[in-house]
């Protein structure tokens, strides 16, 4: 085991063990100290979910975390017919591939920390359970060889985010593989354990909007579904999550702690 890994289980083993005492809740990650040098795996079922966590990940960043973005599947189905022209798959993929990409760019993440894996689909649209899409979240755990990962919690109605969370999970236990998963409550999260928030104040919520809207296609779809863009369906979410931890600031991004592997 890493001196990187133990210092990390040292420290967020510590949280996992305090939140679920008796008595006490969430702990901020502003009060956390994490040990330099991390690698993180953001393990994103769509374009679009590693946004839904950009502060926890921009100040994972800032202290030194590297952080490689793969994201599962292309997302065309969430992508209406016509929209900037896309009729087809293919279009609809491209088009929400080059939303991620101009998000990522304006976050700061470099180009080459980013990838898409465009895991082969069942006939629902979700990403098979097969061989073939475990080897390739396999080879991401060989190549970049995180201390962390971060996507959306398998509790979840969204079964693309079931099957992530079961892909990892899967292949950590099978490569015995020790990684901590933070799993993020998405607004399609059934129930999770609360035990780590990142609150944020008015001003950085401006800059998660402005990073949200890049993703213009779900930005118009939530407009013409829900009467309300993508920013302010995410940023809800977070206000909702602030008042649930009392988070000292408006707005949260909330975890649950798992050791997986």
């Amino acid at each position: 085991m890493s001196a990187g890994l133990r210092a990390l289980d040292a420290a967020l083993g510590a949280v996992h063990a305090q939140t679920r005492a008796p008595g006490h809740g969430p702990v901020s990650l502003d009060t956390l100290a994490l040990p330099r040098g991390l690698s993180a795996l953001v393990l994103a079922p769509h374009p679009d979910d590693f946004d839904a966590i950009a502060i926890t990940l921009r100040r994972l960043q800032a202290q030194g975390t590297h952080l490689h973005l793969a994201v599962c599947t292309t997302g065309a189905s969430g992508v209406e017919t016509g929209y900037a022209g896309a009729q087809t798959d293919a279009a609809k993929a491209a088009l929400r591939e080059r939303e991620q990409m101009a998000s990522c760019a304006c976050f700061g993440l470099p180009a080459a920390q980013l990838e898409f894996l465009r895991l082969p689909n069942d006939e629902g649209g979700n990403p098979r359970l097969d061989d073939a899409n475990h080897a390739t979240v396999q080879r991401l755990l060989v190549e970049q060889q995180p201390h962390c990962v971060f996507l959306p919690h398998g509790n979840d109605s969204n079964v693309t985010h079931q099957r992530t969370y079961a892909l990892i999970a899967a292949v950590a236990r099978q490569m015995h593989y020790p990684l901590w998963a933070w799993l993020n409550q998405d607004a399609k999260t059934l129930a999770m354990h609360q035990d780590l928030y990142t609150p944020f104040d008015e001003d950085t919520a401006r800059w998660k909007a402005e990073l949200l809207r890049f993703h213009a296609s779900q930005h118009q779809r939530n407009l013409n579904t829900r009467g309300h863009g993508f920013d302010a369906r995410v940023l809800g979410l977070n206000q909702q999550s602030a008042r649930a931890v009392q988070a000292d600031q408006p707005y949260a991004e909330v975890f649950e702690l798992q050791r997986l592997g």
